[in-house]
């Protein structure tokens, strides 16, 4: 496949401002950039989704500028519902400094910093050379705008949409930049910033936006759905990360290995088949788990994430280091421990059981292992000699209830 016929298998295209751009993309090598606004320190799996086109784009041949947002995520790209709270100076710039870390690092292209040519603007002259081009009936018909008319919506986020578009002149006139690929979330800001380059400078430029990402609800991947899952192993671990992608729904799941991977549309097809022949093996999910944690953190954070994985599933929890412990239970209750105790004031003195009755009748029906291992006898004496590394101690209810216990000192 070409390199339009590979993103529109992925169902990578929502909108293009121009036919022409199919055949650019085929066969020129076009300067694009995405961007994001630093409303965190770290990139979640929908900017991932998003950003994965750069490196797919650069892999035919054209040449990707990744921007983080210091001056438009001062004023906040406007939500439809709703204005979006701002957030200090002192944080944006904090965020700027790991996001450009974050984005270096995962996928190496160059990154810019809109705020650096966005600061020396005045009021006047962001009118007089920006504002004069833009019709406000023009503005008033982009949908995000129009849905917050009744609501209201204040000038600066009305005002967002053209500074976006200043990005896109400035970087068409520094970069040479002809492209700007986003969410379909975008499209009003990008068309905003086509129509700027035209009406300034005569120039011709090129919007194309994706999909988003949503899960088997129909809801986007992102921070303030209140499901984020961040690309920084240290908000969001690989083991996490890999429990989260391992039960994709089955309706989603090839869907995801179309955006969310480089497997070829052959290998789709046929981890699809292999998958739709035994939905229970899992093969896509876990397919899916392994291309993108093996992306984002190397093959070594897979294998751990992995190896907490299975450990946990088949119950050797003693097989796992302190550190994958407490990635693998981060979630679970957690009480801390003296230096010794009995199996059945373990139970009742940390909510496990709820009376010491109720305690003898888990231990009685084998239904409380500890580190492991079915414990039967309610008498017997837990030290830190007992612990993985001589602090933590795994309580298991039943199948599926955990309880960390950390000893102190």
């Amino acid at each position: 496949m070409n390199c339009f016929e590979d993103l529109k298998y992925r169902g990578l295209i929502k909108d293009i401002s121009n036919p022409d751009l199919e055949k650019k993309l085929n066969e020129e090598s076009i300067t694009f950039y995405i961007g994001t606004d630093p409303t965190a320190d770290s990139m979640h799996i929908g900017h991932f989704s998003s950003f994965l086109i750069a490196t797919r784009l650069a892999k035919y041949g054209h040449k990707p500028i990744l921007l983080i947002g210091g001056a438009t995520g001062l004023i906040g790209d406007p939500k439809p519902t709703k204005e979006r709270p701002m957030i200090t100076k002192e944080e944006v710039e904090k965020n700027v400094l790991g996001l450009t870390k974050q984005a270096k690092e995962i996928f190496g292209f160059e990154v810019v910093n809109n705020y650096d040519w966005t600061k020396d603007i005045s009021i006047i002259d962001f009118l007089r050379d920006y504002g004069k081009y833009i019709n406000v009936n023009y503005m008033l018909d982009k949908d995000i705008i129009s849905r917050r008319l009744e609501s209201g919506i204040t000038f600066a986020e009305f005002a967002y949409g053209l500074l976006q578009g200043m990005d896109f002149v400035h970087l068409n006139e520094s970069k040479n930049v002809t492209l700007q690929v986003a969410g379909s979330d975008q499209w009003g800001n990008i068309t905003t910033g086509i129509e700027l380059a035209r009406k300034m400078k005569d120039v011709e430029l090129y919007g194309m936006t994706m999909p988003l990402v949503l899960d088997a609800n129909g809801v986007k991947f992102g921070k303030t759905e209140g499901n984020a899952l961040w690309l920084d192993k240290n908000k969001t671990s690989s083991y996490e990360l890999y429990q989260y992608l391992i039960n994709s729904d089955d309706t989603c799941v090839i869907d995801y290995l179309k955006k969310l991977t480089f497997l070829t549309k052959e290998e789709i097809e046929r981890i699809e088949k292999e998958h739709n022949n035994q939905k229970e093996q899992r093969i896509a999910q876990k397919t899916l788990a392994k291309e993108v944690i093996t992306f984002l953190h190397g093959n070594e954070e897979y294998k751990k994430a992995l190896k907490i994985s299975e450990s946990l599933f088949s119950g050797n929890i003693k097989e796992l280091t302190y550190d994958e412990i407490i990635d693998g239970f981060k979630d679970v209750p957690n009480f801390e421990l003296e230096n010794e105790t009995t199996l059945v004031d373990l139970l009742v003195n940390n909510n496990i059981a709820s009376s010491r009755r109720e305690a003898r009748e888990f231990i009685s029906a084998g239904s409380i292992t500890i580190n492991g291992d079915k414990v039967c006898d309610e008498n017997q004496i837990f030290t830190k000699n007992d612990a993985i590394d001589n602090k933590i101690l795994i309580v298991r209810r039943g199948k599926k209830k955990y309880y960390m216990g950390l000893f102190k000192g």
